[in-house]
């Protein structure tokens, strides 16, 4: 659907001028949206998850952890696909954050993916330029994530930060110099980003940020020596079809989570880059940007 007729229909949880940022700007951030009997839930239930990843010594099905991770000093760097690992945050995912994705992709809605995000006083955590359709491309870029901030966020610990109007500019070549998948942008490319145009989402514990595919984001390193989560939720509109195999399937992917089945895809004219072939499996946006798959072989 194109934005003038996503605007067409009643908002459900946004107002219309946030929905008009987000076209407009290609993100849009909402303070202190989650209720928080939601949000005290979601804290409950990842705090037991970071608790069950202090006894594993490398990267697994559940968890993809950095190195010197132990229970004293944890290092865990994402919970991968948490759609999979607790019913809340399934619930999460087809409720609240559901009614928010309808407002922006319309009112046929498909659930894509989830991954929770920390960071942990660790220069090493800082997620670089990069843009995320290239990793999964679709037939059209009406594709968008949804993140949650699980505890306050401020410019000490991280916070994402997204490139004013980047998503109606050309996407970015995510290889390196030696044909490898990189899934971030190149030193040179990077430098030459125009800092004045990057906006820093920041809230409270229960704030949302939301950014189109095909905008260009980062988040720095965080400064605080508490753990910064994001649970973030990536859908897409019904009409919007995948041609490459997804990175980390689950059994909740490409399920309809509001409105109607579709019988006709739409189709945008502007390419999109081919990443690796995902059916042999994808550690995180980590490991690739680190060089660690590089390392392990290639294949992520």
């Amino acid at each position: 659907m194109t934005p003038e007729q996503v605007l067409s229909y009643a908002p459900r949880v946004l107002t219309q001028s946030q929905r008009e940022h987000y076209f407009e700007h290609g993100y849009v951030g909402v303070e202190s949206l989650v209720p928080a009997d939601t949000l005290a839930e979601i804290q409950a239930v990842t705090n037991e998850f970071v608790e069950l990843s202090g006894k594993e010594t490398q990267s697994g099905e559940a968890f993809d952890i950095g190195p010197g991770h132990s229970a004293e000093t944890p290092v865990l760097r994402r919970i991968k696909s948490p759609d999979e690992r607790h019913e809340a945050y399934w619930n999460f995912a087809t409720g609240l954050m559901a009614d928010v994705a309808a407002d922006l992709v319309g009112p046929n809605v498909t659930y894509h993916h989830s991954k929770l995000n920390f960071k942990w006083f660790d220069e090493s955590d800082t997620v670089k330029w990069h843009q995320d359709i290239q990793f999964f491309p679709h037939t059209n870029y009406n594709v968008l994530t949804i993140g949650c901030y699980l505890a306050d966020t401020d410019m000490n610990n991280g916070p994402l930060a997204v490139l004013r109007g980047s998503h109606n500019e050309d996407l970015y070549n995510q290889y390196d110099a030696d044909g490898n998948w990189a899934g971030m942008l190149s030193e040179e490319d990077a430098a030459n980003v125009d800092m004045s145009r990057a906006d820093y989402l920041t809230g409270p514990a229960g704030s949302i940020t939301i950014h189109n595919a095909r905008a260009l984001h980062y988040s720095p390193s965080s400064k605080s020596p508490l753990p910064r989560p994001l649970l973030l939720n990536c859908y897409t509109s019904a009409d919007a079809k995948p041609y490459t195999p997804h990175p980390t399937p689950t059994s909740h992917t490409y399920e309809l989570v509001r409105g109607e089945p579709v019988q006709w895809a739409q189709h945008d004219p502007r390419p999109c880059q081919i990443p690796p072939d995902w059916s042999g499996g994808y550690t995180s946006i980590y490991a690739a940007q680190a060089g660690e798959d590089k390392a392990a072989g290639g294949m992520m």
